[in-house]
């Protein structure tokens, strides 16, 4: 694409070099760069891409897009000089790609809690109506059946446009999307023609990198803000922060809620470990999902999908089919009836969520939880952690959970200032042994919830990911006890 295309829209200081080049790709990493391509110099919180400026060259690199002039000029290079370089990105990549939100229909989801949920739900739904669809979620990228994995919750602005063009090739008529805390303040969404955003909830998160909650509200709230009059924005009104969300939004606003006034409004009949019976518009649907959690869900996706004029009847038929994403509230089953579920509450609040749900249909059966807390994260939380897990479980082992560039043990005793009772709970700093100890020294009809992980098939230790997949360790050490 010619440059003067690739630049469109951009708000440029200041150009030095010829603006009649053709750009063969786009990259922020000096690492990827080939003959023809532009390099994004980015200064981040650790890495200053300018420092990058020289090996991009030597890899191929004909436009530096940057916020500083580097001191030396090479006058065979581009060099153009912006005010907001994420901003610049976000556009760049959109405009490289020939704008492919513009071709698909996105729906965006945002919140602390049931992102990863309500993007998976929509695509099982999408799926099950043969409806071809891409999604952007924590645990996977998919386009149509294929998938891509992921270590982002949103992926960068050149990815997001290089997967949507992607997406509209392949005839998507959907891009169901998360958007972060992170990515939505580094404007990897920005410009991005969006349909539908829809808010969870808000609770404590991300603190380490938003340094306070109002500046994780307003990061979240820059969603809603950035929506044109013909998008719709749909709430969860009984988070009592969804109102000041939606100041100053232009978008149609539905609001969904089971406790107060809401354009669409559930009654929970029966929730027990068999499923969720909610009454929706005075229809009773049987879900074989669990928790109060998943009725939210179930309502927000219920208000997407009426947004688009979807049959009702339709509608709540293969609602009533959904299976919960892998490593949300996932059920595994041993041999002494023990009951194992994983779930990637890793926030107060989600693990507050997760075992009052537990505690709900436990009955006589004792609950023993493991949970960490990741390394170089937001510490305020982990006392708190370690208060709920106490609270609301008969034992607790406390353990690693991506531990990062922070000594393990320094976590843990950060999560054990929580813990009241010190005899109800044991430190097993390997995650591996603190499993297996957990389903040796349980008994018949026992609980055990694993905390924190989910999905992940890994442990960042330090900057290393390694392997680690403790849905497969705790399936296959209940089915030896």
């Amino acid at each position: 694409m010619n440059l003067e295309l690739v630049l469109e829209n951009i708000k440029v200081k200041e150009y030095h070099g010829d603006k009649n080049k053709f750009i063969s790709g786009i990259s922020d990493n000096s690492l990827n760069v080939k003959s023809g391509y532009l390099f994004f110099a980015v200064k981040g919180n650790i890495v200053d891409g300018h420092n990058f400026i020289i090996d991009a060259i030597n890899g191929g690199c004909e436009v530096i897009v940057c916020t500083e002039l580097p001191s030396l000029l090479d006058k065979k290079i581009t060099y153009v000089i912006v005010e907001n370089i994420r901003e610049s990105i976000s556009t760049i990549s959109s405009n490289f790609y020939e704008n492919p939100s513009k071709e698909i229909k996105i729906i965006c989801v945002t919140g602390t809690n049931g992102k990863t949920s309500i993007v998976y739900f929509l695509y099982q739904f999408f799926s099950i109506l043969n409806i071809k669809v891409g999604m952007l979620s924590t645990i996977e990228n998919v386009i149509n059946d294929e998938v891509l994995e992921t270590n982002l919750t949103t992926p960068s602005s050149i990815l997001i446009n290089k997967l949507l063009r992607k997406m509209v090739s392949n005839n998507c008529k959907f891009c169901l999307m998360e958007a972060s805390s992170h990515a939505i303040d580094q404007e990897r969404v920005k410009g991005l023609n969006i349909d539908v955003s829809i808010l969870t909830n808000l609770t404590h998160d991300h603190l380490d990198y938003h340094k306070t909650f109002l500046n994780y509200i307003n990061a979240k709230k820059k969603l809603f803000d950035d929506l044109s009059d013909s998008s719709i924005a749909i709430i969860n009104s009984d988070d009592k922060r969804s109102d000041y969300m939606v100041q100053n939004c232009k978008a149609k606003i539905f609001r969904y809620g089971i406790k107060s006034n809401a354009d669409f409004k559930g009654r929970i009949v029966s929730n027990d470990i068999s499923g969720l019976s909610i009454d929706i518009d005075s229809k009773i649907v049987h879900f074989s999902l669990i928790g109060e959690f998943n009725a939210y869900n179930i309502l927000a996706i219920y208000s997407v999908l009426n947004s688009f004029d979807f049959n009702k009847e339709i509608l709540l038929k293969n609602l009533s089919l959904l299976k919960p994403p892998k490593g949300r509230f996932e059920i595994f089953r041993g041999k002494k009836n023990i009951i194992g579920i994983v779930d990637y509450a890793h926030t107060p609040d989600a693990l507050l969520n997760v075992l009052r749900t537990i505690n709900k249909f436990k009955k006589d059966r004792k609950i023993t939880t493991i949970v960490g807390a990741g390394g170089d994260r937001d510490k305020m939380k982990r006392p708190l952690m370690g208060k709920i897990a106490s609270e609301y479980s008969d034992f607790v082992i406390l353990t690693s959970d991506n531990p990062r560039f922070e000594d393990e043990m320094t976590i843990i005793n950060e999560i054990k200032v929580g813990i009241k009772n010190k005899k109800k709970y044991k430190i097993i700093v390997n995650r591996k042994e603190a499993i297996h100890y957990a389903c040796d020294n349980c008994e018949n009809d026992e609980i055990i919830l694993l905390a924190g992980k989910g999905h992940e098939k890994y442990q960042i230790i330090n900057d290393s990911f390694i392997d680690f997949n403790e849905r497969k360790i705790l399936e296959e050490k209940l089915n030896k006890i």
